[in-house]
């Protein structure tokens, strides 16, 4: 097994290819070093403030801090990153609309023992989405460099096409390696977990995720991000974060309002001017 690592330049339809041949793929130094610095310079108070994990899955040397849109402006372009969205966009282009499901930096800490193998859409309640089907599209970006030692995250190549609830142990698995500023790109049912630090300092992961809009979010964008924040942000990242319809007749406010009407926005502060009102047109009676 062995991950295949593609260039910065690499295209979202080529990280496609390769998430619906393997279910992952690096891809190496997307992200600027000044990206990063300015990054963890922001979420450093949070993430220092943050407690560690109370149980082996969650680890309990393991930190796991979110909400990074209302935290770090530098998250925000990692979000909306286009190789990033383009990707999404080529691995859930199934549904009609996909939307950000989860946002957190994991810091695995030394002495941390391995994740167990699992797949990330189990989170959906364990719903059996038909083989084929994919409803994740994730990433995970290398603050520190990712080694074996330090916890790299483990993958199964392949595994989005196994049975549903299988088992597995980390020898089964192989760690995805790569350098500071790289991407590992991953599906909902990929087999895969966190390794075990042996070292004695911390790995740093950012993990960005997107679902099909029809399912909820891991992380509510609504209350992690408050009111007074999303109001200045602009509409592409709102729509992403779930201020749209997730399908024709899903979402939708009151009298069939657009939900990015609900943050009473001026014109001005939106950066769109006036929005017309978009009707549903018929409706299920």
């Amino acid at each position: 097994m062995s991950i295949e690592h593609l260039s910065p330049d690499a295209t979202p339809d080529q990280v496609g290819r390769a998430l619906e041949r393997d279910g992952c793929v690096v891809v190496e130094r997307l992200a600027d070093p000044g990206l990063l610095d300015r990054f963890q310079q922001q979420m450093a108070p949070w993430c220092d403030a943050n407690r560690t994990g109370t149980d082996g899955f969650s680890g309990r040397h393991t930190k796991r801090t979110g909400a990074l849109i209302a935290r770090s402006p530098a998250a925000r372009e990692m979000v909306m990153h286009p190789t990033i969205l383009g990707s999404v966009a080529a691995v859930l282009c199934h549904a009609k609309n996909f939307q950000l499901h989860l946002t957190q930096v994991i810091s695995i800490g030394p002495g941390e023992s391995a994740q167990d193998i699992h797949r990330d859409q189990w989170a959906f309640d364990f719903f059996p989405f038909p083989r084929g089907y994919e409803v994740q599209c994730n990433t995970i970006w290398a603050a520190t460099d990712f080694t074996e030692e330090n916890g790299a995250t483990r993958v199964i190549p392949g595994s989005h096409r196994y049975d549903d609830k299988l088992r597995f142990r980390e020898s089964d698995t192989v760690p995805a390696e790569m350098h500071r500023g790289s991407v590992l790109f991953y599906t909902g049912s990929l087999y895969h977990g966190g390794g075990a630090n042996r070292t004695d300092r911390v790995r740093i992961g950012i993990n960005i995720t997107y679902n099909v809009a029809w399912l909820r979010q891991e992380e509510n964008q609504y209350l992690s991000v408050p009111r007074e924040i999303a109001r200045e942000l602009p509409d592409p990242l709102l729509r992403l974060m779930g201020y749209a319809r997730g399908a024709y007749a899903l979402g939708y406010i009151d009298d069939l309002r657009d939900p990015i009407e609900a943050l009473d926005r001026s014109p001005e502060s939106s950066g769109f001017g006036d929005r017309p009102r978009v009707e549903l047109g018929s409706q299920s009676r």
